[in-house]
């Protein structure tokens, strides 16, 4: 366990930016610039954080509303709380051993869990620490056995939701790791061996739990493939876009709930639902695609106009707080994900890392609403003061 006793941790930690800047100081540089970087300049990653900062609400004193209720519904089944863990690719590298922890945490906590396709334990294994609020990620693959195949194991294994991801069509040119000599899966080399020696808590991990691999991924791979191999495999298996040819299969496939990951556009995300999706996670994948996409904040509010007040839409994109988390809330989101700082959360503190974390995010959005005088998460739209995207309700 990192971070002092048990006891310590709150005081330690009391929110998010102060996990961060201890996990940057227990991750090596490679896997830190992998997971916090973005594609290009990086103004993407900053336009997610700083468009969330413009948000404002006002608060109302005069009032007799009773304690704040956070709990939510989504596809029937009741939660904690309205945001939950984001799919992390290579958590695994990011914090050796950090993915079941994450997962137990979600199912203690009762919030959802979303396991990516790119995790680096299989998804039998983490539904087993998920439970009920596992939900799968698939990257679809663009061999239709593959993709048939790794379906029926998502629902042999008992997932009910599966996300699919549509916003990596190519393979990215990110300029950090480049530099780092980081490839997918990573190679590792002087400099990453470097990197690694200067993090003795990461190394002790990495012993402990041994070398990440793509677990959901590895059985489709030809034998005796190099590690430059695999990538090039990895590379080519998840090229091309997500047609609607290609949607539909999967949709006739999947007998539960499909939710459409990576949308901005009011207009697609309409056509996603048209053909079938069942929800919406409004995302640019964290600024790591293009750096010239709007931030998920601020094309929030436009597809819940597009898709009306009953349709299910999510996010996630530059989530710092339980107060960011109530802005995507007043502006049209019924659930909430993050990734980075589960990361951030398992670094600094150890495997009670991402328990606390939902603890302080728990804490901050009640207190948001309580500051407010705003008893339901539905009620939050009516306390805004400042929101600079426009329309939020049909």
């Amino acid at each position: 366990m990192h971070g002092g006793s048990l006891a310590k941790i709150p005081k330690r930690f009391p929110s998010i930016p102060y996990m961060k800047a201890k996990a940057r100081w227990r991750i090596p540089g490679f896997a830190w610039e992998y997971m916090t970087g973005g594609i290009g300049l990086e103004e993407n990653v900053r336009r997610n954080a700083d468009d969330l900062q413009q948000v404002q609400f006002m608060p109302r004193y005069l009032s007799d509303a009773g304690a704040p209720d956070i709990s939510t519904k989504i596809f029937g089944q009741q939660y904690a709380a309205p945001f939950g863990v984001a799919p992390v690719g290579l958590a695994g590298l990011q914090w050796p051993g950090c993915e079941p922890p994450i997962a137990k945490a979600a199912r203690t906590h009762n919030v959802v869990h979303v396991l990516s396709t790119h995790a680096t334990q299989s998804l039998e294994k983490m539904k087993v620490h998920s439970g009920p609020v596992g939900w799968f990620q698939l990257y679809a693959p663009n061999d239709a056995k593959i993709e048939a195949d790794m379906i029926d194991r998502a629902k042999r294994t008992g997932y009910d939701v599966l996300v699919v991801t549509v916003d990596i069509p190519s393979s990215t040119r990110r300029d950090r790791d480049i530099r780092n000599g980081l490839s997918v899966p990573p190679e590792l080399g002087l400099r990453t061996g470097l990197h690694m020696l200067a993090r003795p808590h990461w190394l002790a991990r990495l012993a402990k739990h041994g070398i990440p691999h793509f677990e959901n991924l590895e059985p489709y791979a030809p034998k005796g493939l190099s590690i430059k191999e695999f990538g090039e495999f990895l590379g080519g298996l998840l090229a091309g876009h997500i047609t609607s040819e290609r949607f539909k299969r999967i949709r006739d496939q999947w007998p539960g709930k499909i939710v459409v990951k990576g949308v901005l556009d009011p207009e697609e995300a309409a056509a996603y639902v048209a053909l079938g999706a069942d929800g919406i996670v409004v995302s640019n994948h964290g600024g790591r695609q293009l750096d010239a996409a709007p931030s998920s904040v601020s094309m929030l509010p436009a597809i819940r106009q597009r898709l009306g007040k009953d349709a299910i839409v999510m996010v996630d994109g530059g989530v710092r707080s339980g107060l960011d988390v109530a802005r995507m809330l007043a502006l049209g989101a019924d659930y909430v994900f993050m990734g980075r700082p589960f990361i951030f959360a398992s670094a600094a503190i150890g495997d009670p890392g991402p328990a606390h974390l939902i603890d302080v995010l728990k804490q901050e959005l009640t207190l948001t609403m309580a500051q407010m005088g705003c008893e339901r998460l539905s009620d939050l739209a009516e306390f805004l003061h400042v929101n600079p995207f426009g329309v939020i309700k049909p």
